[in-house]
């Protein structure tokens, strides 16, 4: 087995530049209406960001999951603007900026493997660019604030309306309040999208906040595939990303929204996903989360008509200080639904991993199908899994299921792997990345070499 020398300082390191404006830390009106007259937003966008500010002021944070406790929300800068226009060439922007693109690899896979990029640096984006291939097919990707001022019909339909409304939950109301830049996404009716378009958000600024907004809209019969990569550098301080991803999948349409968030390990990871899948529709999720010292990360597939489809497939890595609280999501409303829900999770040095699940099948969504099954790989006896699976079924004609394996890596296949010349952490590594290897296969090739590399780096040290 060779050893792959592995350089997070592309991840970590964080760059200066200078700013056009930074917000003193904590929320107030002020800052939301300074944000949509900066964006030069319509008033409907503005009355939503006001409305979400309400109920967030008046929302206790959840109660349950990770201890939130040390998250000082005061504490956070909300908006930070870089003093760089968004542009369609990399060689418009600065070179700090695309220097750092460069060393995550972001320019060299729009080459080879890419339908069109995007780059978002802390509440901006950098760089928006569609082959002009799927462009004359009618295929709409922009930065989520041009969208917002391009296609106001369209957006004001989608947004934060039927699949994440701004009243879900506490940090879904602070997103509606904040969120600035993002991806949009329209695929016209009968088109299939065969390569992949990605966006890339990077989390900069000390004590930052990053609240991008991904909106996917899939006509009848289209087809495309979606991928999002995160980092950010290591502070002292704490970060606080709350994302948000909104999916509509409609009539006989398939998405595959494939992400790796790799952020620094002061950072919150407090994301939201959903997906609305209309008749005979498919969402596919491919997650790979790690780390963020707290992650609360549930995608969710509501299925809305008949024959809708969802497939989840994740991998989450806690280390030492680390909480990774994610899972999968999935409402059946319709007859003849179904959805498979895949879980991975690695624990070391006391990390903590969690399976938070849901499966809902309601009384009209007859002979439903849903199979769950979760996966827990313990490196050591400090560490922590836990399952917290709930399954709601309102029919006697649906098959329902739900499989939990928690397992430490035994000494027969380390002693095996060692006699045919492996070092015992190179063992270990062999049998975590064929434990992951379901997930890494499902990821472009770029992702796929990149994630393992990631795990590689945080296996480091886990042996001796």
């Amino acid at each position: 087995m060779v050893q792959v020398n592995i350089d997070r300082s592309k991840y970590d390191k964080a760059i200066a530049i200078k700013n056009e404006f930074t917000a003193k830390p904590g929320i107030s009106e002020g800052l939301v209406r300074f944000i949509s007259k900066s964006k030069n937003e319509p008033a409907w966008m503005l009355h939503k960001r006001l409305q979400a500010l309400k109920l967030f002021n008046k929302t206790k944070l959840p109660g349950w999951g990770p201890d939130l406790s040390s998250l000082d929300l005061n504490n956070i800068v909300y908006y930070v603007k870089p003093g760089v226009k968004e542009s369609a060439r990399w060689e418009d922007i600065p070179e700090e900026i695309r220097k750092t693109a460069e060393r995550i690899g972001i320019p060299e896979a729009e080459k080879h493997s890419l339908s069109g990029a995007g780059f978002q640096f802390d509440s901006e984006m950098m760089y928006h660019n569609l082959k002009k291939e799927w462009e004359s097919m009618g295929v709409i990707f922009e930065n989520m604030d041009t969208a917002v001022q391009k296609y106001p019909e369209l957006v004001q339909k989608y947004f934060m309306t039927s699949c994440i409304p701004i009243n879900d939950h506490k940090f879904i109301m602070l997103h509606a309040a904040v969120w600035s830049g993002g991806t949009f996404i329209y695929i016209p009716e009968n088109t299939r999208v065969r390569i992949p378009l990605q966006a890339y958000f990077r989390m900069n600024s000390l004590k930052g906040g990053q609240f991008e907004h991904t909106l996917i809209i899939a006509g009848k019969n289209s087809e495309v595939h979606y991928i999002e990569g995160c980092s950010s550098p290591v502070y002292a301080s704490s970060s606080l990303h709350a994302g948000c991803v909104e999916i509509h999948v409609l009539e006989n349409a398939r998405v595959r929204y494939s992400s790796v968030e790799n952020w620094s390990k002061n950072t919150y990871n407090l994301n939201t996903k959903r997906a609305i899948v209309y008749k005979h529709g498919l969402i596919e999720w491919v997650n790979g989360n790690l780390g963020s010292s707290t992650t609360m990360l549930y995608p969710c597939s509501v299925l809305k008509e008949e024959g809708a489809k969802s497939d989840s497939l994740g991998i989450a890595f806690a280390g030492k200080g680390q909480n990774q609280d994610t899972g999968s999501k999935v409402i059946h409303l319709a007859p003849g639904t179904s959805s498979i829900i895949r879980s991975k999770s690695i624990s070391k040095a006391g990390g903590i991993t969690t399976y938070r699940g849901l499966v809902k099948v309601v009384k009209q969504a007859v002979n439903t199908k849903s199979s769950v099954n979760c996966d827990a790989l313990l490196i050591d006896g400090s560490s922590v899994s836990n399952t917290f699976p709930s399954i709601k079924i309102a029919n006697k004609s649906s098959d329902i299921s739900h499989e939990a394996h928690v397992g430490k890596i035994g000494e027969e296949e380390t002693f095996y792997l060692m006699s045919r010349g492996l070092s015992k952490e190179q063992a270990v590594q062999l049998v975590v990345s064929g434990f992951i290897e379901p997930i890494v296969k499902q990821l472009p090739l770029e992702y796929a070499v990149e994630l393992n590399k990631l795990i590689e780096l945080e296996m480091e040290g886990s042996v001796g």
